[in-house]
């Protein structure tokens, strides 16, 4: 079914996951062989992409049908190990009907630095995807590796998978596709604004207008359901406490917040670090004259 309600055969829906694929690769999200693509077709029927084909030139024909296990109910190709992630998301949320998993290089970064993705710098990206998980990292294609999503996927349809790539959930084969455009979009100009030297964030009570604007877009945020009201939205992450033991630590894009705290602290330290330099070296300048004049050789 699309996103607006329309029935679509099981072919026309194989034709669209073919085009979405060539999306993917075309924009050098997938290289060579790499991501994967799902999409409920029934109770207990999921369409996806098989192994070892390249999402550029997939057909009809390769894509492979599994249940809800895992199991490989149709198709000549065998399906792709890492379905078990898609399962794991089609599981957990009834109202997700696709998902797309790749290696867009820019939120990839991201994935491999361990960097949460900073928040309070764009509008667009805080109005359609607003907060972006990063889960542990686990050896991809195991159940391990699916289960990582599990106590992040009920607050957020985008995800970073820890020195792996993404996967983004939709109500459609489009709508978890463009997700996927957005975060590396917006990864990409955060890179290239760190380049430029500076990077400056609207405030809370901005952040928070924003916000309020998603429920008339039909766009669901988990911060809304627990209350905007002296919330640190443009800090620490929704995802950092209760969710999980992995907490990213921001390097690249520290908070406003926190960047006169950590300058104050910084300053502190170098003037404690240059106050013990001084007295070392007055101390050794010292010993050294009392050493000549007692005439003892250096």
């Amino acid at each position: 079914m699309s996103a607006n309600g329309t029935l679509m055969s099981e072919w026309k829906l194989r034709e669209r996951m073919c085009e979405i694929g060539r999306r993917v690769y075309a924009k050098g999200f997938a290289a060579a062989n790499d991501g994967n693509i799902s999409m409920r077709l029934g109770e207990n029927r999921v369409l996806c992409t098989p192994t070892r084909v390249s999402k550029g030139f997939m057909k009809p024909d390769d894509l492979c049908i599994v249940d809800l296990e895992g199991n490989q109910l149709a198709g000549t190709r065998k399906r792709s190990s890492e379905i078990l992630l898609h399962l794991s998301i089609l599981k957990a949320r009834p109202d997700v009907n696709s998902c797309v998993h790749c290696h867009p290089p820019h939120a990839t970064a991201f994935a491999v630095a361990h960097e949460p993705i900073p928040k309070c710098t764009m509008p667009e990206f805080e109005v359609f995807l607003g907060e972006v998980a990063i889960t542990p990292y686990e050896t991809p294609g195991t159940q391990a590796f699916a289960n990582t999503v599990l106590p992040y996927i009920k607050d957020t349809d985008t995800i970073i998978l820890a020195n792996h790539g993404t996967i983004t959930a939709g109500v459609d084969l489009e709508d978890a596709y463009f997700k996927t455009e957005i975060i590396d979009a917006y990864c990409r100009i955060l890179i290239l604004t760190k380049q430029l030297g500076r990077v400056n964030y609207y405030s809370d009570e901005k952040a928070a207008e924003l916000i309020k604007i998603k429920p008339g877009l039909g766009i669901r945020d988990a911060r809304l359901e627990r209350g905007l009201e002296n919330c640190d939205l443009c800090g620490n992450s929704l995802f950092r406490e209760g969710y999980s033991d992995f907490k990213p630590e921001p390097h690249a894009f520290i908070p406003a917040k926190y960047q006169d705290q950590q300058r104050s602290t910084g300053s502190a330290h170098a003037d404690q670090a240059a106050g013990g330099d001084v007295e070392s070296l007055v101390a050794a300048i010292t010993d050294q004259v009392m050493r000549a004049l007692a005439g003892v050789p250096a």
